[in-house]
C-alpha cells in the first residue's frame, strides 16, 4: 500500500479469529476495506489462509470505544473493593475438572 493509494482511504477494520470451535475468538489485526463483505475477504486471505482460524470476526475501528491510561485509576478502582469476586474464595466441586 503506498502512501496515496485509494487502500489509505477505505475505512479500518478489526479483525477477531476463532482458532478451534467453543474458543473465544482473539485479535488478530486489521485490515482496511470497503464494506464489511470485504473486510472478511481481506481478513480470511490475510490471516485465514493457512486454516489459522474457523471464524473470523470484522468490526469497523471506528465502533470501537475503549478506556484510556488516565481511566485507570477512577475507571477500575469499583473492582479493586470486591475482593469476593476472585476465584480463591470458591472452591471447586469434587468430580469437576480444572484445566
Amino acid at each position: 500500500m503506498t502512501p496515496n493509494s485509494p487502500e489509505r482511504s477505505w475505512p479500518l477494520w478489526e479483525v477477531f479469529t476463532q482458532g478451534r470451535d467453543g474458543e473465544p475468538h482473539q485479535h488478530a489485526g486489521s485490515v482496511h476495506a470497503t464494506d464489511a463483505e470485504h473486510a472478511l475477504q481481506n481478513a480470511r486471505d490475510v490471516y485465514a489462509r493457512r486454516n489459522e482460524a474457523v471464524n473470523l470476526w470484522v468490526v469497523p475501528s471506528a465502533a470501537i470505544t475503549a478506556s484510556t491510561p488516565e481511566d485507570m485509576g477512577p475507571f477500575f478502582d469499583p473492582a479493586n473493593d470486591k475482593a469476593y469476586r476472585h476465584p480463591q474464595f470458591y472452591k471447586v466441586p469434587k468430580g469437576v475438572k480444572v484445566f
